[in-house]
């Protein structure tokens, strides 16, 4: 699986997680769907991405497999 594709699906994850969080648990957990949601748009326009820089720094490369 390839960085870009990690971090697709660790966004996706977080956003159902949270979204489970604030129907089951407590309200507020929307505002960590905002949050993500708010990175994956700078990261639209930016190119900047937290997590794929931290999977960079483990060794891992664009298009490479786990």
């Amino acid at each position: 699986m390839s960085i870009e594709r990690f971090v697709l699906a660790f966004a996706g994850s977080v956003i159902l997680l949270s979204l489970l969080l604030a129907v089951y648990v407590n309200i507020h957990w929307l505002w960590f769907t905002a949050f993500v949601g708010a990175n994956l748009l700078q990261s639209a326009f930016t190119g900047f991405c937290p997590l794929a820089a931290i999977l960079k720094k483990w060794g891992l490369r664009p298009g490479s497999a786990f």
